[in-house]
């Protein structure tokens, strides 16, 4: 693009008119006339993340108590990272509700019915590895679409998505590496 079509391109607001809009419904927060997605939507698509991702931390955190075997160590050290990893997702996905607005809903009751990833413990631990892989790959699924759900409409909510998609595609792999090792393919 040439500088004189650069400058023909209109500015969007001039500076003024920010300082007047900021001004405006300022218990609104971060929520101004430009945020382009529907909040409350935003807030409940939100509530599912955030069960899906406490469910996430139960399961490694069970995994990584349970886990038996001659090669359970490393795997218990995997999985409680994993659990650890999953708690910085469930923060960050509770303080956007928050930012939006809304009210984190932490409560158990019910909690399996909002999460799109279930809680399977596993008999043993190529079934936990197995249990896991299928969660992460559920959680690459809804994540995948809930970016391009977002897209320009709420930047913000879809770049903190698009973080949590890469953590979660890169359990996904470390469950595969896992399970091919121990199922001796």
């Amino acid at each position: 693009m040439s500088a004189s079509q650069a400058s023909s391109k209109p500015f969007l607001s001039d500076v003024q008119t920010l300082r007047e809009r900021a001004r405006q419904n300022m218990t609104e927060g971060v929520v101004t006339k430009s945020y382009g997605g529907d909040v409350r939507r935003t807030i409940e698509i939100l509530q599912s993340v955030l069960a899906t991702e406490i469910v996430c931390v139960l399961r490694y955190t069970m995994h990584a108590v349970t886990a038996t075997g001659i090669a359970s160590e490393a795997i218990k050290a995997e999985f409680a990272q994993h659990a650890r990893e999953e708690q910085d997702h469930m923060m960050a996905v509770a303080e956007r509700i928050n930012q939006l607005g809304g009210k984190p809903n932490f409560n158990p009751e019910g909690l399996a019915t909002r999460s799109a990833s279930q809680y399977a413990e596993g008999a043993n631990l190529v079934d936990m590895i197995k249990e896991n892989l299928i969660a992460e790959r559920i959680a690459v699924d809804h994540y995948r679409e809930l970016i391009r759900y977002f897209g320009d409409d709420d930047p913000a909510t879809r770049v903190m998505l698009q973080g949590i998609l890469a953590t979660e595609e890169e359990h996904a792999s470390d469950m595969l590496d896992l399970l091919e090792a121990h199922e001796g393919h």
